[in-house]
């Protein structure tokens, strides 16, 4: 099963992919999940909003494509202290949320606390114990970088694990 974990925002949009592996016995030395790939969709301040969100459209579309995941896992908003910024990243959102309800894939969404207690067991971890967690989980040699594309691998990894327990999705 493939899944896309997605950090949304207007100048960066975080993505990683995973695939998890079929159930093997307990003494199989297969990692429950292998990286396929992870990075960010960027776009460029200069051009406007509409400009930049059909680029996040377009460029999500590609991966979606390439990749053609069983499910994707989104960030939820649930808080911001500056409104302009929660205002531009929920626009984000709505265009990631159309592009996969376009491409009819069931989706997820969960929140930050949400994606830290299923990556380090504790709802108040910070982004350096994410970040370490995800380095071991998906035993890789270094943190993913840059923080956008490691969240969004933290996201998917929430939904393979969440999943495993119940199957509830939208699309």
């Amino acid at each position: 099963m493939i899944i896309i974990g997605i950090d949304p925002g207007l100048a960066t949009t975080g993505y990683g992919i995973i695939q998890v592996q079929s159930p093997k016995p307990m003494l199989s030395k297969v990692e429950p999940f292998k990286v396929q790939s992870y990075g960010c969709i960027y776009t460029n301040l200069k051009f406007s909003t509409i400009e930049r969100l059909e680029k996040i459209h377009w460029e999500l579309k590609k991966i979606i494509k390439k990749y053609r995941p069983d499910k994707i896992a989104v960030e939820e908003l649930f808080f911001a202290k500056n409104v302009k910024t929660a205002l531009k990243v929920g626009e984000a959102r709505g265009v990631i949320l159309l592009t996969i309800k376009q491409n009819k894939i069931p989706f997820f969404e969960f929140t930050p606390l949400q994606v830290k207690q299923a990556i380090t067991g504790y709802g108040r971890a910070s982004k350096d114990q994410i970040q370490k967690m995800i380095k071991v989980i998906l035993n890789l040699k270094e943190i993913p970088k840059p923080d956008d594309a490691a969240d969004a691998l933290a996201i998917a990894i929430t939904c393979a694990q969440t999943n495993m327990k119940c199957s509830s999705s939208r699309t």
